[in-house]
């Protein structure tokens, strides 16, 4: 049976609509490209496979968050909170990672070229 799923920004904005069976099937279709979700607590969110290229995360909290071979390419994650994440196989090549919280994070196979890790914290940090 399908259901109407809405992803909506903090502000309240329409981003995606669609009816799936499963919650999880919405997030993998969403294209949230390019989208602001600054300040967003997506914490513990199954974000696998989800297509963020361009989003705006500054200052989302996404602990324990799984994000398994998401496109994170270009993003700007400026002081977010991915701690303990799953950023397992992930593109995050370009993405502004200045000052986020990776301790504990999963990166075994993301890609992280170009990526702005100034002041990220990474202990802990599986990079392997």
């Amino acid at each position: 049976m399908k259901t109407k799923f809405q992803i909506k920004s903090v502000f309240g904005n329409l981003l995606f609509e669609c009816e799936c069976e499963s919650l999880k099937e919405a997030v993998c279709e969403a294209n949230l490209r390019g989208t602001n979700l600054s300040g967003a607590n997506l914490r513990g969110a199954n974000l696998r496979e989800a297509d963020l290229l361009g989003a705006n995360l500054i200052g989302a909290n996404m602990r324990g968050a799984d994000l398994l071979g998401a496109n994170l390419r270009g993003a700007n994650l400026i002081g977010a909170n991915m701690r303990g994440a799953d950023l397992i196989e992930a593109n995050m090549r370009g993405a502004n990672l200045r000052g986020t919280n990776l301790r504990g994070a999963d990166l075994s196979g993301a890609d992280l070229s170009g990526a702005n890790l100034r002041g990220a914290n990474l202990r802990e940090a599986d990079l392997l």
